[in-house]
């Protein structure tokens, strides 16, 4: 994992205030299911037992780069009530971006967000077209550059990603329980250097150590 990251897309440190999140860099995803319930299994002795639900959820998490060939996959864990995991978006001249501060203060006992996003929960067939991506919010540049908005890059972005791993998740995991369902919102991280990247990996790998102390954490059923 070292050598995927190994400051390719380390941001330098500077002024503004926005990100576009189609900008190539890794990014640390928290996405919960709704009001929390247990759908993906439980901690037994510190180790995430994984439910059918929740093997659903992992495959699903697996084939992002199937899907989205620009996108490459870090360390990623299934909880019984979210899933964390580290996407990097690497397309060929994507380029890291805009400067943003460099420092990003997130501890284990800590974890700290850049935004909190809303994509669509809507059932994503396997059949059905993908639904109609919209610009990023924050970004001020013109879309699309000289190619308007019919550049192919301009839609593959973060928020295009996890809409389809919402929506075709939920598709199979309705199979098994016709209830389940994920938060309307993930919680996004932008990782700003290797140290942040190395120690945000070794969270989401000894998340089920202190399933207690988290802030995800809820009883269950």
């Amino acid at each position: 994992m070292s050598d995927t990251y190994q400051n390719k897309y380390r941001i330098a440190s500077a002024r503004a205030s926005f990100w576009d999140y189609g900008w190539n860099a890794a990014y640390f995803i928290t996405i919960c299911t709704q009001n929390r319930d247990h759908y993906f299994g439980k901690i037994i002795n510190a180790e995430m037992h994984r439910s059918e639900m929740g093997e659903t959820a992992h495959e699903c998490w697996l084939k992002i780069p199937d899907h989205f060939p620009f996108a490459k996959l870090g360390n990623h864990i299934v909880m019984p009530n979210h899933v964390h995991g580290i996407v990097i978006i690497d397309k060929p001249d994507g380029g890291v971006g805009r400067d943003v501060d460099d420092s990003d203060g997130l501890s284990v006992g800590d974890v700290r967000r850049d935004a909190i996003n809303r994509v669509s929960t809507n059932v994503v067939e396997p059949d059905q077209p993908e639904l109609k991506p919209q610009p990023h919010p924050e970004s001020s540049n013109p879309p699309g550059g000289i190619t308007g908005n019919k550049n192919p890059m301009l839609h593959d972005n973060l928020s295009k990603i996890i809409r389809w791993y919402k929506g075709r998740t939920t598709f199979e995991c309705r199979k098994i329980h016709a209830d389940f369902a994920w938060q309307s919102r993930f919680h996004d991280h932008i990782i700003r250097n290797d140290q942040s990247f190395y120690r945000i990996s070794r969270y989401i790998v000894n998340n089920p150590l202190k399933w207690g102390e988290d802030r995800f954490y809820s009883a269950g059923q």
